[in-house]
């Protein structure tokens, strides 16, 4: 489900069923390596999108954590930590960072969730089916990552 109000009356009517936000962590930098900054939010996002529609009816679509790439990584880690508090009291079980910035992986044990870092590929010189096929392999990856998760593995 998405962070919409239309879908909110969905999630209120099955709660039981929808345990797992996921949440894309997008980097902002307007000074240093713009462009690769935002090919990073855009290709997560997308990829965000993807596993919403995979597996609808089982995760929540959270707005992307952004951050200033220049923000102290601990600044960082205790603002996530007080969304993870708050979606851990709403009934959320599991808790699903994707990002393309290499930074989180360093820090990914200090997370109270899974992260998944995948590098980021342009896709902005892709026709459409070349960025569908890009996509769909990524996914290929991640569905079972995802269901060995909610399976305690």
């Amino acid at each position: 489900m998405k962070w919409q109000a239309t879908e909110m009356d969905t999630y209120l009517q099955a709660k039981e069923y929808v345990d797992t936000a996921i949440i894309p962590l997008i980097p902002l930098s307007w000074q240093k390596d713009v462009k690769q900054t935002v090919a990073m939010g855009e290709f997560i996002s997308i990829i965000t999108m993807e596993v919403e529609k995979q597996f609808h009816g089982r995760v929540v679509q959270f707005p992307g954590f952004t951050y200033v790439k220049t923000e102290d990584m601990n600044s960082r880690l205790a603002r996530i930590d007080s969304w993870v508090d708050e979606l851990k009291k709403g009934g959320m079980n599991h808790i699903i960072f994707l990002t393309s910035d290499g930074e989180w992986k360093a820090k990914e044990n200090e997370l109270e969730g899974m992260l998944l870092w995948l590098p980021t590929i342009p896709l902005e010189h892709m026709d459409n089916q070349h960025k569908k096929d890009v996509i769909n392999d990524q996914m290929k990856q991640m569905i079972p990552i995802l269901t060995n998760q909610w399976q305690g593995k």
